[in-house]
């Protein structure tokens, strides 16, 4: 059974501390699949990870540029893992029956958003009825995160 960590928002936009979560994702040799709710969204991120931090890349991909297997990170508002990802990402309330196909499932909800967060609790409900472990992550003033 994957861990499930829920990464509460309250200081950084979605786009930015997706970046830095993905950052670790890769620093950790795994691959990841970003799971949004539109393909509006997938096009956001897509051109948010290219301009985030002008000194840095983050590899990705979606279906647009086709090649999944190459990518190491992949999004999507669909429910494949085309690039054989490790961790699933999840934003913007999109959800995942198939939370359980991947090593760890990160859900990252806007703390600022009150339907966010009840649709988070809810999930949150739903998932540990399962017997996942669980973990809570809140963002601190200065952007980073702690487990709570």
């Amino acid at each position: 059974m994957p861990e499930v960590g829920f990464y509460h928002l309250s200081k950084t936009p979605l786009d930015q501390a997706l970046y830095k979560i993905l950052e670790k994702v890769l620093l950790a040799g795994k691959r990841a699949v970003v799971r949004t709710s539109s393909e509006e969204r997938v096009d956001f991120f897509n051109a948010s990870l290219w301009t985030i931090d002008p000194a840095s890349f983050l590899p990705h991909g979606t279906r647009k540029e086709g090649h999944a297997p190459e990518h190491p990170i992949w999004i999507t508002h669909d429910s494949d893992n085309p690039n054989q990802a490790d961790v699933l990402v999840l934003t913007d309330g999109a959800d995942s029956k198939c939370w359980v196909d991947y090593e760890r499932c990160i859900e990252i909800f806007d703390g600022n958003d009150e339907v966010a967060v009840l649709a988070a609790r809810e999930r949150w409900k739903n998932i540990k009825n399962t017997g996942a472990r669980l973990t809570y992550w809140q963002q601190t003033d200065l952007g980073g995160w702690e487990k709570k």
